[in-house]
């Protein structure tokens, strides 16, 4: 009797996902918990497990949007297993080139011999930590799994590891001829289908504007202060931790700081009631090959800034391999997002519903401002400007300035973030 392989229940609000690639083909023998296909929904991208052994029959190809319950295929435990093929153990073996031995007399050494190679290479990829995605696009492309470096939890080789390994063909196709490097035609019209994942960042940040009575505050910070502490101590923290010593770091403990003394930005309006958390759930934007996603920082008010550094590199090395689960993406309180990566110089953020407030980062950039340790006199100082868009419903403009100004004020003087103040 046949088992129907089921688009599982991914949480609350999806209803609906993609079906991307299938990790194995039709009429295949599947062990239970043999990975089978990519799903992709509005938030992370995941790979299905078999049910039960059996042959398997897809039904519904890649690409395909199918509601969440939907029969994609079906395992049948009744059908005659393949034969195995047999093992491969990674020697080199001296075989007779006749079926009948050594004939009486000859030295072995004169015997002729065929000998059999063994791709020791796929021997040893076979031990190494690798998603099955990205185990067939190496096999396809011919990477040697031994040779990359993964980027999962535990070192596991993700898909995107593997595709920024050059193949061994060579890093690069060749150059066409100059008469043909010309586009076929100066007004071509590329249409793509929006993922499940853009579709959704569509609708929220619409629903965020509509919704929201959204407002944005601007400020500038002196990094100085900030960037000469961080040249001080960043190999010795890279020593001790074995993360590096970021700007992010020190952005999120005043975040932390200033959400205590204005609760109302780490709060949620929900309809007429106003939701405020004792606690900081902190989302940090991540930019992919996919789109934007916003990991979360679990209690980040209790972290300190190696542990603070250690969940960002984590999270993001896991949002670009498409390692993330929904666990990491919900929940958040309040929102950084870093545009002066990108190389931005200001911005207004739009808020990541339900939160109140994010904070928009920007490029550092050398400007001309007033000392403050001598009133009059104009210095060149690394400047950044930053950007609090904040829910007017919950957040009065005061405190929006408030806040502000308490982050300007724990990166102009770091010390601060030692003192608790």
């Amino acid at each position: 009797m046949s088992i129907d392989i089921h688009v599982p229940d991914m949480g609350e609000s999806i209803t609906e996902v993609r079906l991307g690639q299938w990790l194995r083909a039709e009429g295949d023998w599947i062990e239970r918990d043999d990975l089978l296909v990519e799903i992709e929904s509005d938030k992370v991208t995941q790979e299905l497990p078999a049910p039960a052994e059996g042959l398997l029959s897809i039904s519904q190809s890649e690409g395909a949007d199918v509601p969440v319950g939907a029969v994609i295929g079906t395992l049948d435990p009744d059908a005659p297993r393949p034969t195995e093929a047999t093992p491969v153990t990674g020697e080199v073996i001296d075989t007779p080139a006749t079926s009948g031995g050594t004939p009486s007399g000859t030295p072995a050494s004169d015997v002729p011999t065929t000998r059999v190679e063994v791709a020791t290479e796929t021997a040893a990829s076979a031990n190494v930590r690798a998603t099955p995605m990205a185990r067939h696009i190496a096999a396809e492309q011919g990477v040697d799994l031994t040779d990359v470096h993964g980027s999962g939890p535990a070192g596991r080789i993700m898909k995107a590891d593997v595709l920024h390994v050059p193949t061994r063909e060579g890093s690069s196709p060749e150059e066409p001829p100059a008469n043909e490097l010309a586009p076929a035609t100066e007004r071509a019209i590329r249409r793509e289908r929006m993922s499940p994942l853009r579709r959704r960042i569509a609708q929220r940040l619409v629903a965020a504007q509509h919704e929201a009575a959204m407002l944005t505050t601007f400020n500038e910070a002196d990094m100085s202060a900030v960037m000469k502490l961080r040249s001080m101590h960043k190999d010795d923290f890279h020593d001790r931790y074995g993360v590096k010593l970021g700007f992010m770091s020190f952005f999120a403990r005043a975040v932390v700081s200033a959400l205590k003394a204005f609760p109302a930005i780490n709060a949620y309006v929900d309809g007429d009631v106003f939701e405020y958390h004792d606690y900081v759930d902190l989302s940090i934007a991540v930019g992919t090959d996919k789109g934007l996603v916003v990991p979360v920082i679990r209690d980040a008010h209790q972290l300190d800034f190696a542990g603070i550094e250690g969940s960002i590199s984590d999270l993001a090395a896991r949002a670009r391999s498409g390692g993330l689960s929904m666990q990491d993406l919900t929940g958040g309180t309040f929102t950084i997002s870093n545009g002066g990566v990108y190389g931005s110089m200001m911005s207004t953020p739009i808020l990541n519903p339900p939160q109140s407030g994010i904070l928009g980062l920007h490029r550092i950039a050398k400007r001309p401002v007033e000392d403050p340790d001598n009133p009059g006199q104009i210095v060149l100082r690394p400047m950044m400007y930053l950007a609090l868009s904040y829910d007017h419903r919950i957040v009065d403009g005061a405190g929006a300035v408030g806040f502000l100004v308490h982050v300007k004020n724990c990166i102009e003087s770091p010390d601060r973030l030692l003192l608790g103040l």
